[in-house]
């Protein structure tokens, strides 16, 4: 295999001729490849080329394909994840629309002719993965239907659940992230270096627009809502995803009404109408979860926005730990390894030199190298020094301790020394915190989650809240709760409406134009730029076409037709007729960029071959199908104003076939939907019937 023009300073040859590529940059640019090209399947193209076709997971008579990337986890362990990409062509699907474009509000979309699959197994789905992958059934003999994963030879890859990651890409750039499971279902990987791979991928393959369905969860608290109150967006807006559309027609004005509305609660009268409504224990208990984070953060928290922010980068600093890790666990004194070379008085030494630098810091945050330099004054051996620095974290020197953490913002290892003065020992030898004391030490991981879970579970969740006796600003909670649980479906905008483009001008000189399509509709005369420039055409995305400065209208054509007849399973025989939004009628000899300015926009009009003439009913009749959104045959007028599936449960009236959804007829999500069902339309239909 020539390797001339591959990049071999990150990746490793295997044995059997795969290569090894590091997890930590695989999808940035020129890693494993340039991604220089306009369109997302352009750039998927080229990355396929460096994978390693699985030929046991290719199907010949569906046209499916699969490629697999070995990842390095660290650089220095032998721990590899396997990155698969499957490409689904639209003839291989069991569904050919998309439902998580219906439920983004990406229906009108078209039907793409081509899914690709990325796909990080997890360890079960690893087993499946290889088996599928390296078995090989040799004259249809093998079967595979006791092993759980794999029932049946139609079975592939992406019918595993409980994947590390599984994203998938249209051939027009679109995206949908299906799933992240991180450490909190047991992943090796954490869900942010998840996120952050995931990103990296979008970003460099060009992806247009990638939708998520946020239902993540942290110790049982759904993390949409702890995040909106702490930080105004979701834990997926670090990696720019935000407010998409919303179930129970929730628009992004309510979303951020309700957030304003939980950040903006006082402190001061919520502890007072918790003790009005509930047990006195349970007010006396969030009252002593404020008062103990209050004694703890260098400015007043005022309201549930201040409180849950302070709590959340309090977490990121604190260590981690199990649960029964905190101050009480800590020794007094260092433990000096049987095997160090320096003897206990000289490390005793050390760390008293340590602690008197960091005295000197007037018990603020000291890097970890100022600490060091502090130290060299006193202590010429080094070695010595940054031994103690790495053993210190947490020690309790004298009367001092030794507090250790990385700077969230700037990476960096800091210490920090809290007094010890006002505590007292107890009988075991073990330190007593005082409640005077401030300081973080007396927080643990573990302590500060179950103050979370229990703030989140009494006054953001229970439903002592939503009763009739709440009255005032705080009857707006449960409401504002539901609109953000309500608000999942996230986006991103890795393009925005044109594609980025990078242009090589070759000898000949070429331009770039944007053009997308649009089907005829022979029965009305319109008024396309008018209707363009107002935004109501619904018409495919824009693609970036490159053509010769001298190229014509025929070329133009030529070139807009192979773009779309790849992309778009609904115009394989699309043909180009005119050009929708040109003021003077072009001959296809004319010049393009005589015509039209170079980076402008161009909608081409035309119509499937073998159907053009056909009327407004064959323009309908074709477009139920090429369509996301399906033949609309399902009808949905709901209560609270949905007019379309959003990805809620629905129950179908018998009498006039209207969906609705089960909450908004008041059947609770616990309770199965009922064989018969009649919406109140019909009923009150049938009671106005003249008895006879």
């Amino acid at each position: 295999m020539s390797s001339h023009n591959l990049d071999l300073s990150g990746s490793k040859k295997r044995k059997r001729g795969e290569r090894v590529f590091r997890f930590k940059t695989f999808g940035e640019n020129g890693y494993p490849v340039g991604f220089v090209a306009s369109s997302f399947r352009e750039n998927v193209k080229a990355l396929l080329e460096y994978g390693h076709l699985e030929s046991t997971l290719c199907n010949s008579a569906t046209g499916i394909k699969s490629w697999s990337f070995h990842l390095q986890l660290h650089r220095n362990a032998p721990v590899h994840l396997v990155l698969f990409v499957v490409e689904e062509p639209i003839e291989a699907s069991l569904n050919r629309h998309c439902k998580q474009c219906q439920y983004v509000g990406w229906g009108q979309h078209m039907v793409c002719n081509k899914k690709y699959h990325f796909v990080l197994p997890s360890t079960d789905t690893m087993v499946a993965a290889a088996c599928l992958t390296n078995c090989k059934v040799a004259g249809g003999n093998n079967n595979y239907d006791d092993i759980p994963a794999v029932k049946s030879s139609s079975l592939n890859l992406l019918e595993l659940e409980g994947h590390i990651m599984h994203g998938v890409f249209h051939s027009n750039g679109f995206g949908h992230l299906l799933c992240v499971n991180g450490a909190e279902t047991g992943s090796d990987l954490p869900g942010h270096q998840i996120l952050e791979f995931w990103d990296r991928l979008c970003t460099g393959l060009r992806a247009r627009k990638v939708s998520l369905n946020d239902v993540s969860q942290k110790k049982g608290m759904e993390l949409r809502l702890i995040h909106g109150v702490a930080y105004s967006e979701p834990w997926f807006g670090r990696w720019g995803y935000k407010f998409g559309r919303g179930t129970f027609c929730v628009t992004q004005q309510m979303y951020q009404s309700a957030i304003e509305a939980l950040q903006g609660m006082p402190l001061c009268l919520l502890i007072h109408h918790l003790a009005d409504i509930t047990c006195n224990q349970l007010g006396h208990d969030i009252s002593l979860i404020f008062s103990r984070y209050h004694t703890l953060s260098d400015h007043s928290l005022v309201t549930l926005g201040d409180l849950f922010h302070f709590m959340l980068e309090l977490k990121s600093r604190l260590p981690t730990d199990d649960q029964n890790s905190c101050i009480d666990s800590y020794n007094p004194g260092m433990l000096v390894e049987t095997s160090c070379r320096w003897s206990p008085k000289r490390v005793e030494m050390a760390s008293r030199v340590i602690v008197e630098a960091l005295k000197r810091a007037h018990f603020r945050w000291v890097s970890r190298q100022e600490v060091r330099d502090a130290a060299r004054s006193y202590i010429g051996d080094t070695g010595l020094l940054d031994f103690v620095l790495k053993s210190l974290g947490n020690q309790i020197v004298g009367n001092y301790l030794v507090r250790r953490s990385l700077n969230p913002v700037t990476k960096v290892l800091e210490y920090c020394l809290e007094d010890l003065s006002n505590v007292s020992p107890n009988q075991d030898g073990n330190v007593m915190t005082n409640s005077r004391v401030k300081g973080w030490y007396k927080i643990s991981r573990f302590q500060l989650m179950k103050d979370m879970f229990y703030l989140y579970k009494y006054i953001l969740k229970d439903q002592k809240l939503s009763t009739g006796t709440t009255t005032g600003i705080f009857s707006a909670i449960p409401m504002a709760v539901r609109i953000i649980l309500d608000s999942k479906y996230l986006v991103k905008d890795y393009c925005g409406e044109l594609p980025h483009v990078k242009l090589e001008l070759g000898p000949e000189g070429k331009s770039n134009l944007y053009c997308t399509v649009m089907l005829r509709n022979s029965t009305q005369v319109l008024d396309y730029n008018k209707m363009i420039n107002n935004n109501k055409l619904l018409l495919p995305p824009y693609e970036c076409v490159t053509l010769k400065n001298n190229a014509t209208i025929n070329d133009l054509r030529l070139e807009v037709e192979r773009n779309f007849k790849e992309i778009y399973w609904g115009l394989k025989s699309f043909v180009v007729e005119t050009i929708a939004n040109l003021s003077i009628d072009a001959k296809g000899t004319d010049m393009v960029f005589g015509l039209v300015e170079v980076g402008g926009k161009i909608v081409l009009e035309g119509s499937n071959k073998g159907m053009r003439g056909g009327g407004l009913g064959l323009v309908r009749e074709l477009e139920g199908p090429i369509l996301e959104c399906g033949s609309g045959n399902c009808i949905v007028d709901c209560p609270c104003g949905a007019k379309d599936d959003d990805g809620e449960r629905m129950v179908c009236c018998d009498i006039c076939e209207v969906w609705q959804h089960t909450l908004c007829v008041r059947i609770p999500n616990n309770e199965q939907v009922p064989h018969i069902f009649i919406c109140n339309r019909c009923e009150r239909e049938i009671v106005l019937l003249p008895s006879p």
